[in-house]
């Protein structure tokens, strides 16, 4: 279970930081949750966040440029249920210019019945000292 996990997260990860974004918000739950420090609500499904992101696209030309995980720990919740976290060093563009973000965060996974391992919630927070 931990492997296929990483597996889940790793592809997450990764379609995070090439923008692949189809692939992105596909490795979500229709109706997972979102809870990150840059924005002042919980976002409630995968598709208001994949609003706020090409709104994001839209009015600030918002791109994220490269992603590295780092610190990995999945946590066993039953058969069907774990808890990945992880340190993250993202580099996003936007009109502003460029920035290196240092963050932490946790992505809750379930296994679905068709039996991938979908992402069901995710929170972001800002490392120490960032």
């Amino acid at each position: 279970m931990t492997d296929e996990v990483l597996e889940a997260a790793d592809a997450l990860v990764a379609a995070f930081a090439e923008g692949r974004l189809d692939d992105y918000f596909g490795a979500f739950a229709p109706d997972a949750t979102f809870v990150f420090h840059t924005t002042p609500q919980r976002l409630s499904s995968t598709a208001e966040y994949r609003a706020l992101w090409d709104r994001w696209v839209a009015e600030d030309d918002f791109r994220v440029l490269s992603c590295v995980s780092t610190g990995r720990l999945v946590q066993p919740l039953g058969e069907d249920t774990a808890v990945f976290s992880h340190d993250v060093a993202t580099v996003v563009r936007s009109t502003a210019g460029e920035e290196t973000l240092a963050e932490r965060e946790t992505i809750v996974f379930h296994r679905a019945p068709s039996g991938r391992w979908l992402a069901v919630h995710e929170h972001l927070s800002p490392a120490p000292g960032a």
